[in-house]
C-alpha cells in the first residue's frame, strides 16, 4: 500500500531523486513500505533532504574528529586511499581539491557525497534512519565511507566498505 506525502508524493516501496547542492549531485533514495512509514517519519526525512548540506557538514566534522584514533573506519578508509602505491593514486590525488597541509583533513573535505538512503521505518532513537555514502574519486575507486544517523542526527555507525 502506498502513502501520499507533501514532499515525496506517492510513497510506495521506493522513491529516488538526484539532489544538487554546491557542486555535488547526490542520489537520495527513500525505501519504505507505505503502511510502515509514518507521516512524522516522512516529514523528518523531507527535512533531512532540505538540510542535506548542513548534515553533510556535521558528518564531515565528525569524521575529522576521528582522525586521532587509530583503527577507526575513517582512518582505515584514508590509509587505503592515501596509499601512494594504490593503483588509482593519481586519480585520488586529483580528487583532493584542497591543500591545507593536512592531507587527511583535505581528503575528508574533498569527499563526494554519493548517495543518501532514507529509511523512515527506522525512526526510533539509535536506529539507522539515514545512511550517507562518501567516496574520494568515486568514478575511479570502490572504497566507501558510510555513516548512519538516527532522526536526531546522532551517528549510529560509521564503516569503511571497500
Amino acid at each position: 500500500m502506498a502513502t501520499e506525502h507533501d514532499y515525496f508524493g506517492i510513497v510506495g516501496d521506493y522513491w529516488s531523486e538526484m539532489i544538487e547542492y554546491g557542486d555535488q549531485r547526490v542520489e537520495v533514495v527513500l525505501e519504505a513500505e507505505g503502511e510502515v512509514a509514518s507521516n512524522a517519519a516522512l516529514d523528518a526525512a523531507a527535512v533531512l533532504v532540505g538540510e542535506l548540506e548542513l548534515v553533510d557538514d556535521e558528518l564531515r566534522a565528525a569524521f575529522v574528529s576521528q582522525l586521532d584514533t587509530r583503527g577507526t573506519p575513517v582512518v582505515r578508509f584514508l590509509d587505503v586511499l592515501l596509499d601512494p602505491d594504490l593503483e588509482q593514486a593519481d586519480e585520488v590525488e586529483a580528487a583532493i581539491g584542497r591543500d591545507s597541509g593536512d592531507r587527511q583533513v583535505d581528503a575528508l573535505r574533498s569527499l563526494s557525497l554519493v548517495r543518501v538512503d532514507l529509511r523512515p521505518e527506522a525512526d526510533g532513537d539509535g536506529e539507522p534512519f539515514a545512511e550517507f555514502e562518501y567516496a574520494l574519486a568515486p568514478e575511479d575507486t570502490d572504497e566507501r565511507l558510510v555513516a548512519e544517523i538516527d532522526t536526531g542526527r546522532e551517528i549510529v555507525d560509521v564503516r569503511f566498505e571497500g
